[in-house]
């Protein structure tokens, strides 16, 4: 790094693969691996003034100002002062570098925050508090409970059994159910020995820095001994230590290096698509601008050869008539370039600004239970807001909440769940403002679940053998894992929130999981302690997608507990269940309508001979080297079958507040929703009908799964040909050439019907390949809605790429965590959700708030007013200074195109900066069309937009063909009504001065009533800018016209006197109202016409918003109603492997203290009320305690060994 802050060290090559030594620094530098300080900030104080002043004037529109302020302190080419130009550019300059600055000081900010956290680091033999930025790669540190990791890390040893350590990956991939990690036997038999680890002198070979989250591969040599790593030993930057007092590592990839800076993508300047066009109608205006020019010099050599040895007397002529024609040529040059004025830069930059401030204050966007507000942290993409075509968002955080619910079930043909209402008999929609069921009778009861059915809890205290059945089954058949810190308070550790909400409502309705062993299952029931024997766990697969335990009650009994998805549980059950399968199908059917995921249980009794068989066979099947994985299956079938159906039960993945109705009003407004998800293909196809993405009024939702690329364009091209038989191989790509290049555009494909696709990660890598993308992109682009499952950081980010590069559209990336980040640079907006959830990605967005629901309102409110004030702002602006510019072309042919100005140079220097500065930001910053509620009631206004109706190159052009007709009406009616005429006192009216005055006037009242017709809301604001800047022109006009300022200046305030004695005839003020007339006439009854045979939108809405004379209407909340068919919830966020961790028999504590159970059945109790839904099972929705001394007890513990004895 070198002084200024750049990086001029010589790069050093490629890294194939890392080599670290533990304990060893010396060896380690040696390889010039990062440090673990983090830079994000682009300046230092040495650099700030000379990177920022390069990166302005990249910027063409700077550059030619800087070029125009070069000739204007030439003295044989300029007719104007330097002043005009320098004090602009300067004020430009300064408040685009102080916002830079401004950006850049809270990085910095940032960086050191983070820089100079500090961590124990073991430094020979000693722990020793470092800050962040002096970890090295090789250190071993020690991390205490709640702590971030600092770095990415080989874990060496912790303070649980098994060396196992629990992590939270909000920052990562904005989960919050906690992972597993465990070290490596032989470094984690070193405990927290400070003396041997600081001997400890392992090598690590392993993978050089890349973004991959989910993937590590490396080998360990310690004592003459190879050990294999993988991701599961590894922890990374960015996560947090939970439930775990300690634990020490090895130091792998710092800083930069580490996979979640990886993840944070290259930082790229993004601009607008608006800010595109003006660099190629830049490019245009200066052509025109030249081609004026150049006509003008081209007069000025033929009048100077014709007509200009008359005027020797007051103008010197230049011998050399070409050399006079290339002053003339360059006078002009610095005359005319009001064509594209500074402030245009300088107003767009106070329009974002102040628009980017509504988004920060507006309280509908504000999120209370978190006290965060919505925020814009750029202030240049406001207007791009209101073009948004493609939504790319993540699901995990972004539209769900990570947290399951215990809503209803079916237990025997009885559904349960609902609250009905005792006279009418109707069902009622559950409300906050419902009392729960009571379930103080449970002193082990979760105080967090509500459930708002009595009939659930009154059935279970008649002790209806059914539904204890169906609750002892939730209770035993799952892998969960009981923390008892202190008596009576539990935790459950589930691998998945599904579990979780499930063992949560056994719990609470009387059947409570107290704790497990490899061969035990102990829970309570109604209040009696009981301990069943763990004889096999039939795990989890994705082709299974069922779950089995065989276990022993305490009178002997033997009993299969088996929970799945319905249609593979129905395959298996026993033919005397026949009846209960149809009620029990309605009732799944309903659940699934409502977008609940849904699982049925079963049971079967087993005799004790044949599972002795059947345990022989198993115990030689899962010791085999050949066809283990198939003979287990077998096994599995064969006992799995002849069950008896329990019930089902329904969760609720429970959707951020006001998903589905933000994806409604997102989808009438012609926004296409992508999600891409790192998910199970089942949990994303569940969410998406959750939340309306996927209906089943659809006309098919296609799925590609494949594993070549020749199957996948197979299974893209066939699912296109049924979307749309006729279409044809070739002509769905059109050129679309900019500046030369001409990219090929993917072109809109209309179909009949909607359609769906979802795509696995497998996939996605063959659709993404050169050869594949356009066919996927063409398929996809055809759908209502696209769900890629299971994808990578890096596939997120290609998915976008890809989009960008073949649609003329503007794509938005929202997401919650470190694996989103990619996704959000690349899109032309990135938001991140802030809150619980971690906020890397908010570090990396271009807006920010709490719910996706604010969504809705930031694109169809605020980026739809920002979008629409932009174009109207732009129109206008090139308006008026066009018809300013173009009357000193006509005047050139007057005044033998001698560079002479037609106004008057103050008049010049202050039209910009103060006679229509403040109108047009007026109308920037409060005009709208129709208010936030009827935004919000017609999306559909949101369409214009995307379609950049508002302002593209054919409105350009209009807006130039207005200007020309205005100018000739501000130069030429002037001029006729001053032609040979006598003022009221018989003296001659007709002269220069006169006539300036009489223009200035005319093109100021112009502009003013045009704005009036462009505005289409007027407040107090924008009359007091349009009227108050009326009067500062007549104001700063009869002032600068006397003779006070002459004497003071002559050269600069030659105009003595004009306005008195010309603003007092009659004649003049009769020129000025029939200029402004004529000017207007032609856009008003264009406007009128227009409006009356072809409405637009915006005419439409704004016609019937005025004839209901009616105030907006407030935001509702429909109530959404699905119809599906059934979706099964268990296979949806269950990792397979887990069956055989809790078998396992290494993994014990020291057994549980007993218990005493404290719990006493009771009668019906009459003080019941119905109430609510079933509170949320979250993952972490507990304390998360500073490290105590506990007693262990039997908490989870996850081991990669399968242990195949029972």
């Amino acid at each position: 790094m070198s002084f200024f802050g750049l990086d001029c060290m010589q790069k050093k090559e490629t890294e194939v693969e890392r080599k670290i030594r533990a304990n060893d620094r010396e060896y380690n530098s040696s390889f010039r691996y990062a440090t673990n300080s983090i830079k994000t900030s682009k300046y230092n104080p040495f650099t700030f003034l000379p990177l920022n002043l390069f990166e302005q004037f990249q910027r063409i529109a700077n550059a030619y100002f800087l070029f125009l302020l070069i000739l204007q302190v030439i003295p044989a080419i300029s007719s104007l002062s330097w002043f005009t130009t320098v004090v602009p550019l300067v004020l430009v300059l300064s408040v685009t570098a102080a916002k830079d600055a401004t950006d850049d000081i809270n990085r910095h900010r940032s960086d050191r925050k983070v820089n100079n956290r500090k961590v124990n680091v073991l430094i020979n033999g000693k722990l020793i508090s470092e800050k962040w930025m002096n970890v090295q790669v090789g250190d071993i540190i020690k991390l205490e409970n709640n702590q971030f990791v600092t770095a990415d890390l080989l874990l060496l040893s912790s303070s649980e059994p098994l060396n196992l350590i629990y992590i939270e990956t909000a920052e990562l991939d904005g989960e919050t159910n906690l992972k597993v990690k465990q070290a490596l036997t032989v470094t984690g038999d070193m405990g927290d020995n400070l003396e041997a680890l600081a001997a400890f002198n392992g090598e690590v070979c392993c993978e050089p820095p890349n973004n991959r989250l989910d993937r590590f591969t490396g080998t360990l040599t310690f004592g003459m001994q190879k050990y294999s790593l993988d991701n599961e030993r590894v922890l990374l930057r960015g996560c947090t230590l939970r439930n775990t007092d300690w634990c020490f590592g090895l130091v792998l990839f710092a800083g930069p290096e580490t996979k979640l800076m990886q993840n944070c993508g290259k930082s790229t300047f993004k601009r607008t698509s608006i800010d595109r066009l003006m660099n190629v109608l830049v490019l245009f205006i200066f052509g025109l601008l030249a081609l004026m020019c150049i006509i003008l010099a081209v007069g000025n050599g033929i009048w100077e050869n014709h007509a200009g040895s008359k005027f020797n007397a007051f103008l010197p002529r230049e011998e050399n008539i070409a050399f006079s024609a290339f002053l003339t040529f360059w006078s002009y040059i610095i005359i005319l370039n009001t064509v594209v004025p500074i402030s245009l830069y300088v107003s767009m930059e106070v329009i974002r600004l102040g628009n980017s401030y509504y988004i920060n204050w507006d309280r509908n966007m504000y999120h209370a239970r978190s006290g965060t507000p919505a925020e814009a942290r750029t202030t240049t993409l406001n207007e791009e807001l209101g073009q948004i075509k493609y939504i790319f968002s993540d699901k995990t955080g972004t539209l769900t909440q990570n947290i399951m619910t215990f809503n209803k079930c079916s237990i025997n043909g009885k559904s349960y769940g609902d609250v009905i209402d005792h006279y009418s008999g109707q069902r009622l929609e559950i409300t906050e403002e419902m009392t729960p069921v009571d379930f103080s009778f449970n002193r082990l009861a979760d105080p967090k679940f509500l459930f708002y059915d009595h009939s659930l809890v009154e059935a279970v205290k008649l002790e209806l053998p059914e539904v204890h059945a169906f609750f002892r089954l939730l209770a035993l058949c799952h892998t969960v894992m009981a923390e008892e810190k202190k008596e009576g308070d539990l935790v459950y550790q589930a691998q998945s929130p599904d579990e979780g909400a499930l063992v949560t409502a056994a719990r609470n309705f009387g059947f409570v999981f107290r704790s497990r062993s490899p061969e035990t299952v102990t829970i309570e029931e109604m209040g009696i302690q009981r301990s069943y024997e763990l004889l096999a766990i039939l795990d989890f697969n994705n082709v299974r997608k069922r779950m089995s335990v065989i276990v022993r009650n305490p009178e002997g009994k033997l009993s299969l507990y088996c929970k799945g998805a319905d249609t593979i549980i129905y395959e298996r059950l026993h033919p005397s269940c026949s009846k209960l399968m149809e009620v029990t199908t309605e009732h799944l059917n309903e659940f699934a309508g409502e977008g609940l995921r849904t699982l049925v249980l079963a049971y079967k009794d087993l005799d004790e001979e044949y599972f002795s068989e059947w345990k022989q066979r198993h115990h030689e099947s899962s010791v085999a080297l050949e066809d283990r994985e198939e003979n287990l299956d077998k096994l599995y079938e064969e006992i799995e079958k002849d069950m008896m159906l329990i019930g089902a039960t329904a969760i609720e993945d429970k959707l951020q507040d006001g998903v589905a109705q933000t994806i409604e009003q997102l989808a009438k407004a012609e926004i296409k929703i992508w999600v891409l998800t790192g998910d199970k293909q089942e949990t994303a196809e569940n969410i998406g009908y959750s939340c309306n993405l996927l209906r089943e009024e659809m006309n098919d939702v296609f799925i590609v799964a494949s594993n070549s690329p020749e199957e996948v364009r197979q299974e893209l091209r066939d699912a296109r040909l049924k979307m749309c038989p006729d279409t044809e191989q070739d002509k769905f790509l059109i050129p679309e050439i900019i500046l030369g290049n001409t990219p090929k555009v993917v072109q809109d494909e209309k179909v009949n019907g909607e359609y769906g696709l979802v795509i696995n990660g497998h996939s996605l890598a063959y659709a993404l390949e050169s050869n594949v993308e356009l066919e996927f992109l063409r398929t996809a682009c055809m759908c209502k809605t696209v769900i890629c499952c299971r994808v990578t950081p890096l596939q997120k980010a290609q998915v976008v790429e890809l989009v960008k590069k073949y649609k003329k559209a503007v794509t938005l990336a929202i997401g919650d965590g470190a694996n989103d980040v990619s996704m959000i640079k690349a899109a032309h907006i990135g938001v991140g959700i802030s809150g619980q959830e971690g906020m890397q990605a908010v570090l990396s967005s271009d807006f920010s708030f709490a719910q996706f629901r604010f969504l809705q309102r930031l694109l169809l409110v605020h980026g739809r007013w920002s979008y629409l004030r932009m174009c109207k702002f732009l129109r206008y602006f090139f308006y008026k200074n066009f018809t300013f510019t173009f009357v000193h072309f006509w005047y050139a042919f007057f005044c033998g195109f001698s560079a002479q100005t037609v106004y008057d140079e103050g008049f010049i220097t202050l039209y910009n900066l103060v006679y229509t500065a403040l109108p047009v930001l007026g109308m920037s910053l409060f005009d709208q069309d129709v208010n936030a509620g009827w935004s919000l009631e017609f999306p559909q206004l949101y369409v214009p937009g995307q379609l950049s109706q508002y302002f593209s190159k054919r409105a350009f052009m209009m807006c130039a063909l207005h200007s020309c007709y205005s100018s000739l009406v501000l130069f030429f009616v002037p001029y006729a009504a001053v032609y040979d005429t006598v003022r009221d006192d018989g003296r001659d009216g007709a002269d220069y001065q006169s006539f300036a005055l009489i223009t200035q006037t005319c093109l100021t009242v112009t502009v003013c009533v045009q704005l009036g017709l462009d505005l289409s809301y007027w407040t107090v604001v924008n009359h007091l800018f349009v009227w108050g800047s009326l009067g500062m022109f007549f104001f700063l006009t009869f002032a600068m016209y006397t003779d006070g300022l002459y004497r003071l200046r002559p050269s600069s305030f030659a105009f003595v006197g004009t306005a008195q004695n010309c603003l007092n005839q009659s004649n003049v003020w009769l020129t000025v109202a029939l200029t402004a007339l004529l000017c207007v006439l032609p856009v008003f009854a264009y406007r009128f016409l227009y409006t009356q045979i072809s409405p637009t939108i915006n005419d439409k809405v704004r016609y019937k918003v005025c004839k209901m004379k009616e105030p907006a209407p407030r935001p509702r909340r429909a109530r959404l109603t699905r119809r599906s068919t059934r979706r099964s919830g268990y296979a949806f966020s269950h990792a397979q492997g887990y069956g055989d961790l809790v078998t396992s028999r290494r993994f014990l504590r020291r057994p549980a203290p007993a218990r005493s159970t404290g719990f006493t059945p009771t009668g019906r109790s009459p003080g019941f009320k119905p109430t609510g839904r079933s509170a949320g099972y979250s993952p972490v929705g507990r304390e998360q305690n500073p490290k105590q001394k506990v007693e262990p007890t039997s908490l989870q513990m996850f081991r990669a060994v399968k242990d195949s004895s029972f």
